[in-house]
């Protein structure tokens, strides 16, 4: 069959392979220590794991309702109700995915024509760009910009043309940890009901955070009947590897995105939806000890890398912590990151890779690392680094 890359069709061209698989094959070749991509190196709550092993013995294990289990999604609506205010049908607003990333690989294959425009922010996560190519769109971006990833509303006015379709955001946002303010959300929904245009929220960070408040844009004025809010239990309850995810929409959008979800996976995790709706029900039970966990890896993780002497900018939500490396007088993260693992036994993961131009000087010198770890791993990486130290 020849190379991978002739076989692909034109849209994919240049999304052969994600950056997180690429860096977590050089970690497993290299024994370094992980900190590109981002999971926990422990399980979530062990009540989770037991609720799953007794959803999995007591059965059934045969294919779930096409919507997901209605145990989940009442428990979906449940949670939206009671930390934003916002009401979903369970039965005809709310779709189970196989985690956040196909909720919006369906939202764009369903919402967009070719030719289309996707509006997002970046740096952005990748399977944006790639899920946007998928639907024969293209992405139109505004750039957040360092040390508070603040964006300027004119070029957010700019980037929306006649050919603009959809918005994507990400907030609390990956790979730089801003959460979004009331004021900026503010404008962004201004420019969605100016611009007629679909909002698609990844909000899969949105307990995760350490400083601000999550507020979801569908609960702005004219958002709620133009907005996608998609959100999961991966990183919620740390169980990435479950992928059960959500989407919260008004009817008529979410029969779209179920359209095109159903050609997808169809269904998936069956037993653990059952998990994932004990744990929504019980509130923010489970909340509190995650993020206490997070936070305090990210205190001990940020006060090493500025002692080794990165120029660190603070996230304010997330797994993810970006920093400069200029200081270490260095400047392109790529080259950075790739001989990282061999010159100190660690990965990150370099934040040019989620601009739509790589060579964008914005992130040219920027790199992100997880800090979703134990305590210990954090302090060894953090070890293994003082040899970079000026």
């Amino acid at each position: 069959m020849g190379d991978v890359a002739p076989q692909l069709n034109r849209r994919l061209a240049g999304f052969t392979t994600t950056i997180f698989a690429e860096m977590s094959a050089l970690a497993a070749a290299t024994g370094a220590i992980n900190l590109g991509q981002g999971f926990p190196d422990t399980d979530g709550p062990v009540e989770l794991v037991e609720a799953a092993v007794t959803a999995l013995r007591a059965g059934p294990n045969q294919y779930p309702p096409g919507a997901g289990v209605p145990e989940l999604r009442s428990a979906v609506s449940g949670h939206q109700r009671a930390f934003y205010g916002l009401e979903y049908d369970p039965v005809t607003e709310v779709l189970v995915t196989t985690g956040a990333t196909e909720a919006i690989a369906a939202s764009l294959l369903a919402l967009c024509e070719t030719g289309d425009e996707v509006v997002m922010f970046e740096p952005f996560y990748d399977s944006y760009a790639a899920c946007t190519a998928l639907a024969g769109a293209r992405p139109s971006v505004v750039t957040l910009r360092p040390p508070d990833w603040s964006f300027d509303p004119d070029q957010l006015a700019a980037a929306v043309t006649p050919r603009s379709r959809v918005l994507l955001l990400n907030s609390p946002h990956n790979p730089t940890g801003k959460v979004f303010d009331h004021d900026e959300l503010a404008t962004i929904a201004r420019c969605c009901v100016e611009h007629d245009l679909i909002a698609v929220t990844d909000e899969v960070y949105e307990h995760l955070i350490f400083e601000g408040e999550h507020l979801p844009l569908a609960g702005f004025p004219g958002m709620a009947e133009r907005t996608v809010s998609i959100s999961s239990a991966g990183k919620t309850f740390s169980f990435t590897g479950w992928k059960v995810g959500w989407a919260c929409a008004p009817a008529p959008l979410l029969a779209a995105v179920r359209a095109v979800k159903q050609f997808l996976t169809y269904v998936s995790g069956g037993p653990f939806q059952y998990a994932v709706a004990g744990a929504l029900n019980a509130g923010d039970r489970y909340f509190a000890g995650i993020v206490r966990s997070l936070h305090q890896a990210r205190d001990l993780f940020c006060a090493g890398l500025a002692d080794i002497g990165f120029a660190v900018h603070r996230p304010a939500a997330t797994y993810f912590v970006t920093t400069d490396i200029s200081p270490l007088g260095e400047q392109d993260a790529m080259a950075f990151c790739l001989a990282l693992p061999e010159r100190c036994g660690v990965v990150a993961v370099p934040v040019s890779v989620f601009f739509a131009d790589p060579a964008s000087p914005t992130g040219r010198s920027l790199v992100r690392w997880a800090f979703s770890k134990r305590p210990e791993v954090l302090t060894e990486a953090l070890s293994r680094l003082k040899v970079l130290a000026p």
